[in-house]
């Protein structure tokens, strides 16, 4: 075996060697040194690396998939609902309906770093199942809503419930796969999204054009019948919903050592699992740049993504489009983006690079938005549609994993993938505002504002390829080193990705 070889395997073999820095250790190793040290790991685990990896993403990727799949449906089922004449039955006016849709995100954002320091305490897949019962009955409750306060009350609710979803997700997924493994996994994901905006409008179609009630709204069943299938999905979760890796059930003793000797070869540090953390610990990680830079990168994205989400299918009604006409012809740029998404994850594993794919498709998203703002000619503007969704909803998967990849141990990937998308989710409450009835049909502003975020989020993004470059060079100084290995051991391991070993990926 090479001196490379039995260097990784003693580092990666005990967590107290693994938190131990040295400036040999720092080395890195390329592909196929790396894909020998894993054989190695293999045999010594009894473990057959491809069928362990099969497992792996059947038994995680999928259920997460259902999951936020029946949660961003219910996110964005009030736009379909609009479309039916929820506005007139309830009495809406003036800004009310922007109203409705903010108010999901407060909640949402206070509650997003409070989530996945429960799922610390209590395992995932009790936080996943008890969230998705609740939003799944605050959406039933809002096809009963009779005013614009129950309206609200419902709302309000569902952010609360919601709250334990995205952000809970990414910290699972980062903590099953290494960096040239996750951009895959975290854009299949992220595909539900398109695929949940796509099924959305075509559920409401088939809602209005199939139910004939004259008791109930047809608007009224988009509520009723898509949180009765949450709730039910809820129940199946329950008992297919991964937890984290030390303590999943599908994962046998052999196999998790190896997961764990594995993940801890590619980052070099320990994942800290066992140790334990309190929310103090959170404290000192307010201040640290690189998590605003990670929120503001995501936020960036999110406030035309958002735009689109909730005011597709108006913008496109407005082209000319009935409402029914409009919910099916919102269905393309949908499908066009989960192409889109697949190849970008592709193309990043395989070249091992994540800013130059997010700031690409970043800069699609703003031509595509320049389209629907430029051009008063119908085609374009739906055309605009395409691109936008195929650049937008292209680039925050890359940027979520990219950001979620970087941040080694529980505590930093607990504390980041919250932060981002609480912080981040601010976006949505940006957005809700952005798109007013006023500014029909042109949505001058909405669609202006949204570009500049766009912009916004590419400062960001250049932000963080600069201060990982800057980090991993300051992190090999003998200063640097010193000084981390002065640290108690337990906090070594705390400290994730600030560990020497830990080289950020661009």
């Amino acid at each position: 075996m090479s001196e490379a070889k039995l260097e990784a395997l003693a580092t990666v073999g005990t967590s107290e060697k693994a938190s131990t820095v040295s400036v040999t250790s720092r080395r890195s190793y390329n592909g196929d040194e790396l894909s020998e040290i894993q054989q190695d790991l293999a045999q010594k685990h009894g473990v057959k690396q491809r069928k362990l990896e099969w497992k792996i993403d059947i038994c995680v990727v999928p259920a997460l998939v259902l999951l936020y799949f029946a949660a961003f449906l219910d996110r964005i089922n009030i736009s379909n609902a609009r479309l039916y004449g929820m506005e007139e039955d309830l009495g809406l006016h003036g800004n009310q309906f922007n109203v409705a849709l903010t108010v999901f995100f407060v909640p949402y954002i206070v509650f997003e770093l409070v989530a996945n320091y429960l799922a610390k305490l209590f395992k995932p897949h009790w936080c996943f199942s008890v969230s998705m019962f609740m939003f799944g009955c605050s959406t039933i409750g809002c096809g009963f809503v009779k005013s614009f306060g129950g309206l609200i009350t419902v709302r309000v609710f569902l952010g609360v419930a919601e709250s334990a979803t995205f952000g809970l997700i990414f910290y699972i997924l980062s903590s099953y796969y290494t960096p040239r493994q996750a951009q895959r996994r975290f854009s299949c994901f992220f595909s539900s999204v398109t695929l949940a905006g796509a099924a959305g409008g075509s559920i409401a179609r088939q809602i209005y054009t199939g139910i004939g009630n004259k008791h109930l709204a047809n608007w009224r069943w988009i509520f009723i019948i898509e949180g009765a299938a949450t709730v039910f999905i809820a129940f199946l979760l329950f008992f297919i919903t991964p937890d984290f890796p030390e303590t999943a059930k599908f994962l046998k003793p052999n196999e998790k050592a190896f997961l764990k000797e594995k993940l801890q070869l590619y980052s070099r540090v320990e994942s800290g699992f066992e140790v334990k953390f309190n929310w103090r610990d959170y404290l000192p990680l307010f201040k640290e740049p690189i998590f605003y830079a990670n929120a503001l990168a995501y936020l960036g994205l999110l406030v035309p993504s958002y735009g689109y989400a909730y005011f597709a299918t108006s913008i496109i009604k407005l082209l000319g489009y009935t409402a029914v006409s409009a919910q099916q012809h919102s269905v393309y740029p949908w499908l066009a983006a989960f192409g889109y998404i697949n190849i970008v994850a592709y193309l990043s594993d395989r070249l091992q690079n994540r800013w130059c794919f997010s700031v690409s498709s970043s800069i699609i998203g703003i031509a595509g938005l320049a389209m629907v703002l430029g051009s008063s000619a119908p085609h374009v503007r739906y055309g605009g549609c395409f691109v936008a969704s195929l650049g937008l909803y292209g680039a925050t998967p890359v940027v979520v994993c990219w950001t979620s990849i970087n941040l080694g141990g529980h505590l930093r990937k607990s504390f980041g993938t919250a932060f981002q998308v609480g912080l981040g989710n601010i976006g949505g409450i940006i957005a809700t505002f952005l798109f007013l009835q006023k500014d029909e049909p042109k949505y001058t502003s909405g669609l202006s504002v949204s570009i500049g975020f766009v912009g916004l989020s590419i400062i960001s993004q250049l932000f963080i390829v600069f201060y990982c470059s800057f980090m991993n060079k300051k992190k090999m100084t003998l200063t640097y080193i010193e000084r981390f290995e002065e640290l108690p051991i337990e906090d070594r391991v705390l400290k994730g990705d600030l560990n020497p070993n830990f080289k950020y990926l661009l």
